[in-house]
C-alpha cells in the first residue's frame, strides 16, 4: 500500500534547518569576543562560545563510503554543511532565541564555503588596526592553546595575523556586509550598535551595551578572549598602539584605512 505514495516532506529553505545567522568575520584580538557579547545580550540575538567550523568535519576515509556518497550524488563537503547546520541549529533552538550570531575568527579562513552553506547569512566584517591586533596576539599567546616552535615570536604573529587579515579583505571583497572598526566600537558604542542592529534587523536595546548584566558562556581560554577587561562586563577602551609597526603589516593597514609608518614615508617621497 506504500508503493508510489508521495511523502510530503518538510524542507527548510535551501535546505538549511539554520536561516538567515549573522556571521562576525574577523581576525584573532580584533574584538570579535565583545562585539558577540554585545549583540547577544539582545534578546533575539544569540551568540554561542566559539566554534571553528572548519575543524568540525566527517569521515569518508574508504572507498566504500565514498562511492556510497557519489551514489547519494553527495559530496563529502556536502555532509560537512549539513553537519554545520544541525549543529548551529541545535545550538540556536536550545538558546530559545530567533536569530544566531556566530564569532570564530577561523571561521573567515572558510568564509567561501560558508557563505555557499546559508544564503541567506549576513555578514559583520570587524576591522582592528593590524599593528594593535598583532601586538595583542603575542600578548595572549599560550602554549597550551597554540603549541609552536617559536615560542609566539612576533614574527609568527604578524604571519599569522596576516593570514586572516587576508582573508578577511577577501570576504570584504566578495561578499555584502557590513564593516567596523573596534576602534569606533569603543569609543562609539551606542552609534555603532544602533548601526548593526538596524543592518541586522532588530531593534536597538540599550541593555546590550551592558553585556556583563547578560550570561555569556564562553568567557574561558580557547573560547575567545578570556581577560579581565572582556569579564568585567563593561566596554573598555583599546590598549595604547604599539610602540612598533612591523613593516609586512603595511599593505593590509593601507587597504583598511589605517596609518603605517612606512606608508606615511613612500606617500611622502
Amino acid at each position: 500500500p506504500l508503493a508510489g505514495r508521495a511523502w510530503n516532506l518538510p524542507k527548510a529553505d535551501g535546505g538549511r534547518l539554520l536561516t538567515a545567522p549573522i556571521f562576525i568575520f574577523s581576525a584573532p584580538r580584533a574584538g570579535s569576543t565583545l562585539l558577540r557579547a554585545i549583540l547577544g545580550s539582545h534578546s533575539q540575538l544569540y551568540g554561542p562560545p566559539e566554534l571553528p567550523l572548519r575543524h568540525l568535519g566527517v569521515r569518508a576515509e574508504t572507498k566504500w563510503i565514498l562511492a556510497s556518497l557519489e551514489g547519494l550524488e553527495l559530496t563529502v563537503e556536502d555532509v560537512e554543511h549539513m553537519l554545520w547546520d544541525r549543529v548551529l541549529y541545535e545550538a540556536l533552538r536550545r538558546s530559545g532565541k530567533p536569530r544566531l550570531v556566530v564569532k570564530t575568527p577561523a571561521n573567515v579562513l572558510a568564509w567561501e564555503r560558508i557563505a555557499a552553506t546559508w544564503p541567506d547569512a549576513k555578514f559583520i566584517f570587524l576591522l582592528r588596526h593590524p599593528a594593535a591586533a598583532v601586538a595583542s596576539l603575542q600578548s595572549s599567546f599560550d602554549p597550551a592553546w597554540q603549541p609552536t616552535t617559536e615560542a609566539g615570536s612576533l614574527e609568527e604573529s604578524v604571519a599569522k595575523g596576516l593570514r586572516y587579515m587576508t582573508a578577511l579583505e577577501q570576504a570584504r571583497e566578495a561578499l555584502p556586509g557590513f564593516t567596523v572598526r573596534y576602534e569606533d566600537l569603543t569609543a562609539s558604542p551606542e552609534r555603532v550598535v544602533r548601526e548593526l542592529c538596524e543592518f541586522v534587523g532588530v531593534p536597538f536595546e540599550p541593555k546590550m551595551l551592558d553585556y556583563g548584566d547578560f550570561d555569556h558562556a564562553g568567557f574561558t581560554p580557547g573560547l575567545g578572549d578570556s581577560s579581565l577587561n572582556i569579564r568585567s562586563g563593561r566596554i573598555q577602551p583599546p590598549a595604547p598602539m604599539p610602540d612598533e609597526m612591523p613593516a609586512g603589516l603595511a599593505d593590509i593597514c593601507a587597504a583598511w584605512g589605517y596609518p603605517h609608518p612606512d606608508n606615511q614615508r613612500s606617500s611622502v617621497g
